[in-house]
């Protein structure tokens, strides 16, 4: 039986990368007592998969994994169990079987909702949406793309899809999170600082995910964009 899990990682377990997430997942899952399974061969592990990885230092309301499991005896009890071995800063927000045929998490993956905080008096922007809106209207909004091996050119617009500032020291965005075009909400704020000539350090504001999502627009849509949670 296949399971999807959606937990929060926040506070300290913010600086908790993910290759440490998930062995504490998997030691977590022993220690609940889940019934979890494992694959064959000389060196058999659980079988597991994340949606995306959550960069270091970001925190999310919005992760997801799946599982497979041989029994449970409930998605209530299962998510009680698991709670009651978390660390402070993970909480299970919801466990949800998933049909057998459904794809993984990461192969489900679309977009993913953030949110950015700035630390009070340190974004001296006046009419943060309005400046907003001004940059997303831009017909592209370059950016390069440096990596050890290239440089890339992206069109960041292509994976924006929704943009707005909450208040003078919030903004909120709906970006590309899928494999082939995922976009950093850390991006989008570098090119927007860049168009309104303001400068900002990196420990000045957070930066936190609040939901993933999956695409089920079919044709003749462009996008419909569904929790991962609800995409069973």
């Amino acid at each position: 039986m296949k399971v999807r899990i959606k937990f929060a990682k926040y506070g300290v377990m913010k600086f908790i990368g993910h290759l440490d997430t998930m062995r504490f997942f998997q030691k977590a899952i022993r220690r609940a007592g889940v019934d979890v399974k494992y694959s064959e061969g000389f060196s058999p592990h659980q079988i597991m998969s994340f949606a995306a990885p959550l960069g270091v230092g970001m925190e999310s309301y919005g992760e997801y994994m799946d599982i497979e499991v041989l029994s449970m005896p409930s998605v209530e009890q299962m998510k009680h169990d698991l709670n009651q071995v978390m660390v402070e800063g993970v909480e299970i927000l919801s466990v949800t079987p998933l049909p057998d045929q459904a794809k993984n998490a990461m192969a489900s993956v679309a977009a993913a909702s953030y949110r950015i905080q700035m630390k009070e008096g340190v974004f001296p922007v006046d009419d943060l949406n309005g400046k907003i809106q001004a940059f997303y209207g831009q017909e592209t909004i370059p950016y390069t793309k440096e990596t050890k091996r290239s440089v890339v050119e992206l069109d960041l617009k292509q994976g924006i899809y929704e943009i707005h500032a909450d208040t003078d020291e919030t903004i909120q965005m709906l970006v590309n999170a899928s494999s082939s075009g995922s976009i950093k909400p850390s991006m989008v704020l570098e090119k927007f600082c860049q168009f309104a000539g303001v400068d900002i350090l990196p420990s000045a504001y957070q930066v936190t995910r609040l939901e993933t999502y999956t695409d089920l627009a079919g044709e003749g849509v462009e996008h419909q964009f569904v929790p991962l949670a609800e995409a069973v």
